[in-house]
Order: structure tokens, then sequence, then C-alpha cells
């Protein structure tokens, strides 16, 4: 098989990993929190289909509280931490697959975590999709910029539905008919048409 070109973005389920941020009680408040929870927990669903290791973390826990049920992730240990990055919490993760390529990553907040997360997994050689309708802020002013912020430094965006059907493939593998199942509504909005509305001036 011809390696995968670094530039071009491509993923596949044997190199990738799902990255889950910080999805808490604590978050409920921030705008469009159902919408990316919902949205998240299809790509977590699809990454179990497709046998795509997860791994999920928590802010400071004891103050802002467990992953939120509606996820569907409680199968996962969820790894603690206090540093905005989750970089630190996981490295062993990353660490224990040499043949790790990709990191698809989702959660909150878009400014903070998922901004310092991206910039980690970049320094570090690898390949960053943030899945942008599974990504929100308290503030769309900081959502909108540090989506740029992360474009600028090399991270790809993308949308859930594209990164699942990159991860599919072909619409003859074993597990389509389930994964087309998870996508036939299509996702919900998270106000992301009004961020990238008209010429844009920081995605030109």
């Amino acid at each position: 098989m011809a390696a995968v070109r670094p530039g071009l973005g491509r993923i596949i389920p044997g190199s990738s990993i799902l990255f889950l941020c910080d999805m808490q009680e604590k978050f409920r408040h921030v705008l469009f929190f159902p919408q990316i929870v919902s949205v998240a927990a299809r790509m977590l669903k699809v990454a179990q289909l497709l046998d795509v290791p997860v791994v999920l973390t928590e802010q400071y826990p004891q103050g802002l509280g467990p992953t939120v049920p509606e996820l569907g992730a409680e199968g996962l240990q969820p790894w603690s931490k206090t540093c905005f990055s989750m970089v630190p919490a996981v490295q062993q993760e990353l660490d224990a697959r040499p043949q790790l390529r990709s990191v698809l990553l989702c959660g909150l907040e878009t400014q903070a975590c998922i901004l310092h997360t991206a910039l980690d997994l970049l320094d570090q050689g690898l390949q960053v999709h943030v899945v942008v309708d599974a990504c929100t802020s308290r503030s769309q002013v900081d959502r909108l910029v540090a989506l740029s912020r992360m474009r600028q430094s090399g991270a790809f965006l993308s949308t859930s539905e594209g990164l699942i059907l990159q991860l599919v493939g072909d619409a003859t593998h074993p597990r389509f008919k389930e994964i087309q199942k998870i996508i036939k509504e299509p996702a919900p909005d998270s106000g992301l048409l009004g961020l990238f509305h008209g010429q844009n001036p920081l995605f030109r």
C-alpha cells in the first residue's frame, strides 16, 4: 500500500485515534453544548464500529463534574487533567501506538483545551483533524478565531460526516450500513453557518 501523503490529511482507521475533550456537566451552559455532544456521540459510535481507539478527558472533575451521559461514553475510563492540553494526561496512549498518524479532536472549549491540545499534537508531528461541528466555546468569537488559529498552525478543519466517510472509505465496507444509519440525519446546527458566512477574512 502506498504511504499516505502527510499534506493531504487522509485518515484511515488503523492509524487514527479519537480524542473527546471535557464534555462535562458544568459546561452545559456553553453555547451549542447539546449539539456538539450529539455530534461527538456520533463520532464515538463510528469509532467503536471501526475499532478506532478513543481517549476521553475530564477537566478538574471535582469541580466541573463528570462527563455528560448523553455522550454515551460510559464504557470509557476518563483521564483527569488540570492542564488545558489533553496531551500531558494521555501521552502514554500516544506512546503506545507507534503507527498513529491522525488525531480526530472533539470537545470544548475551542480556544482553550482544543487549541492547546491541537498545538501539542502538531508539535509531535501528528495530523490533527478538528471536528468543527463537535467543538464550541462560550464566546463564538473565541470559537471562530481558535479554529482559524489551528488552521494557520496546520490542523485540518473537517465536519463529522466528512471524517466519518473518510474513515469508512467504501460503501462495500462491512460496517457501512450501520454507519449509514448513524449519519442518515444531518448533524444538528451548531452555529457554524454564521461563523463561515460570506467572505470571512479569517478563512481566506
